[in-house]
């Protein structure tokens, strides 16, 4: 008789992931819960919410009469997480630490750590989302080394494993895996990918998991917590002054001394409430069209929220992460591909076409221009149910309302502060 199948699954302390320790069990596997530590600090009450996280996970252990192992990537997320999001936020940009993080932690340092010191056949997680392999498939899959290079030989991935959107498409979390590598997700078992949010919470009422359904769910950076997100960054980076400046009339409006505190609220075209050098309110729109000068920031004012200044219908990424094909066939054919895409979790999927370029960066060109693109986010790309991958947002086209100033004025756009003539799609010079 062949002996059970090795699971070792992912426990947050969630009622999620302690769902899919229990299914797996269910199906007759040999399962192992693991906690991962990935953050060392005390909130504002003094109370570090990871050892609290950890308790939960290890008596979700002891209701499934599982084994419990606890993990550190204190260091590595530090390394390979944090200190990106502080970059990028020093840049102006709006980083997504989540997709990061499954990157280089769940998917890379627990999922070796799972095959390679705890002998797992395969490794699972609660996450919204599903693949192109059964279950059997994937006790079957074995590591294959990814080719070198842009171009890799399509006989080598004719059986590559798909990354598909969840059943419950409101939690589908196929944005947040985005980045995850090939040989990790054909070796990975989402159990919750056909299940709704309500009957999950279901199962876990019934089966005596009431201690991690009564917890609210997080929504937020994890590593910020319930902590005051100005108080919290300005610990790590520090304040720069800057003015705030009309996108009507390029008129001085005031100035700040916090610059990150505005790039804090993750999109632009967002109010926030502001003041004056006279400490007045000033309810400002800002919206990241500004960019560092010296040791200075400027961040642009908007007079609404449907602004024309936040509208824009062209980006370029970094070099994309394709998940099954790199490039997807018909776009090296091509060089030109109809998909959709989405640049924050739960918004509608975009139209586009995606021009491929010969460094494995692609130009995206809306079928409409879109609010609130923000430059470090991740434009994750879909075909259908299936999630083809993503890139970093380095570059934004000119906006609608910079396109009517110019054809207002001479009948030509131009966008000097973003991008000149002759760097659209096709324009050959790279980033």
């Amino acid at each position: 008789m062949q002996a059970a199948r090795h699971v070792v699954c992912a426990l947050s302390g969630g009622v999620d992931s302690a769902v899919a320790a229990l299914l797996l069990r269910r199906r007759g596997y040999q399962v192992t819960g693991v906690f991962m530590k990935n953050w060392d600090s005390l909130d504002e009450h003094g109370v570090c919410t990871a050892d609290k996280d950890c308790e939960d996970a290890y008596r979700v252990c002891q209701i499934l009469d599982i084994p419990f192992h606890q993990v550190s990537y204190v260091k590595e997320y530090w390394n390979d997480v944090f200190s990106d999001f502080l970059n990028e936020y020093e840049k102006g940009r709006t980083p997504n630490p989540d997709i990061v993080c499954n990157k280089h932690i769940k998917f890379s340092c627990f999922f070796r750590y799972a095959l390679d010191n705890l002998g797992a056949d395969a490794v699972a997680t609660g996450h919204y989302a599903r693949t192109s392999l059964e279950d059997d498939e994937v006790f079957q899959q074995k590591h294959v080394k990814r080719p070198e290079g842009l171009f890799r030989n399509r006989f080598e991935v004719r059986n590559a494993v798909k990354l598909l959107q969840a059943a419950d498409s409101f939690k589908d979390q196929t944005f947040f895996l985005s980045q995850v590598s090939q040989d990790a997700l054909r070796r990975t078992l989402f159990p919750l990918g056909g299940l709704t949010k309500d009957f999950v919470k279901k199962i876990a009422a019934e089966n005596r998991l009431h201690h991690v359904l009564q917890k609210k769910e997080s929504m937020g950076i994890c590593f910020v917590g319930k902590r005051n997100f100005e108080n919290f960054i300005l610990q790590y980076l520090q304040p720069r002054p800057g003015k705030f400046i009309s996108i009507e009339d390029n008129k001085v409006l005031g100035t700040h001394k916090e610059p990150t505190v505005f790039v804090r609220r993750g999109r632009a075209g967002e109010v926030v409430q502001s003041s004056n050098d006279d400490g007045a309110s000033l309810p400002f729109l800002f919206t990241l069209l500004g960019l560092a000068q010296g040791t200075r920031r400027i961040l642009f004012k908007a007079p609404q929220t449907d602004h024309p200044a936040l509208y824009r219908d062209l980006l370029r990424t970094s070099r994309v992460h394709w998940i099954a094909e790199e490039p997807p066939a018909t776009l090296v054919r091509d060089k030109m591909m109809e998909c959709h895409f989405r640049f924050r979790h739960q918004m509608a999927l975009v139209p586009c076409v995606l021009t491929l370029n010969q460094d494995g960066t692609v130009w995206v060109t809306a079928v409409k221009p879109v609010r609130a693109l923000t430059l470090g986010q991740f434009a994750v790309f879909y075909k259908g149910d299936e999630c083809l991958g993503s890139g970093k947002i380095l570059r934004l086209g000119p906006s609608a309302h910079t396109l009517q100033k110019g054809k207002s004025k001479s009948r030509v756009a131009t966008e000097g502060s973003i991008d000149g003539p002759g760097h659209g799609p096709g324009s050959g010079p790279t980033l």
